[in-house]
């Protein structure tokens, strides 16, 4: 009997530091996101899914660089909050933006899935489901909800990524061209790399009328790749930032957990 209890007991503690190792890993990762970074963003629609006669596919989207600051504005062991910040321009003419949020929560069981029209629905997981999982959720400029989804890290072979599909709507950059789809399928995939790190994406691109009456109209792949650079390069970015900083104002609305309709105005 003691052999048996021996073992547990270093079952259980090499199960624990392995966990408590790993959990530290994923943390490196995500932290390693942030920086100043020089980004370019890169899209081609690739392949065509449908028999539309009149079907006219998106040009290829590609950016000069711009600096990009990613800055943690909330950490600790479960959470993090990495929000990024435009800037373009040069001495003669310099704007800043405030772009995209990143918030990362460990093992998290409440999920947003976008369905389509600007809804979100409520999807509650089960403890086993995210066990080990970091759920990314991404927030627009405005800090209005895009799309979220659970996965592991990976650390593998000099290798950490991190890999989800999920439905979100239209991004920015098709939302006031295209009519003809409204849910983009995105199957992400952040990757930790020598340079900094890299945004892949293959997505599918729906039209959607309700959850069994679908069409595929294309995919589409995106490449965003994000160099790291000296701090200095983002200094005006890191001064707009700490005199505009507010808190989000949504953080109300997602206690609720119902279905959430968001009405966006440009």
């Amino acid at each position: 009997m003691r052999k048996y209890l021996f073992l547990y007991i270093f079952l259980f503690s090499f199960s624990f530091v392995y966990s408590q190792n790993k959990l530290k890993k994923d943390s490196n990762a995500i932290m390693n996101m942030c920086g100043c970074f020089e980004v370019s963003f890169n899209f081609s629609e690739t392949i065509k899914l449908n028999n539309r006669e009149d079907y006219t596919p998106s040009d290829d989207y590609q950016t000069a660089p711009v600096y990009e600051l990613a800055i943690p504005i909330k950490k600790n062991k479960n959470e993090i909050s990495i929000q990024h910040i435009l800037q373009v321009g040069d001495e003669n003419f310099r704007s800043i933006v405030k772009h995209w949020r990143q918030d990362w929560i460990y093992q998290n069981k409440d999920l947003y899935l976008y369905d389509k029209d600007n809804n979100w629905t409520y999807k509650n997981l089960s403890r086993s489901d995210v066990k080990g999982q970091w759920t990314q959720k991404v927030f627009q400029v405005d800090d209005s909800p895009r799309y979220e989804g659970s996965s592991s890290w990976i650390h593998v072979d000099g290798k950490s990524f991190w890999e989800n599909e999920t439905p979100a709507p239209l991004p920015r950059r098709e939302f006031s061209k295209r009519k003809d789809y409204n849910v983009l399928i995105r199957n992400n995939r952040h990757e930790i790399t020598d340079y900094g790190w890299f945004h892949g994406q293959n997505n599918e691109k729906v039209d959607k009328t309700n959850n069994t009456e679908k069409e595929s109209l294309a995919f589409e792949v995106g490449y965003n790749y994000y160099k790291r650079v000296e701090d200095e390069k983002c200094k005006y970015a890191k001064d707009w930032w700490k005199k505009m900083r507010k808190n989000g104002l949504l953080s109300e609305i997602y206690g609720m957990k119902f279905i959430v309709k968001i009405k966006i105005y440009l």
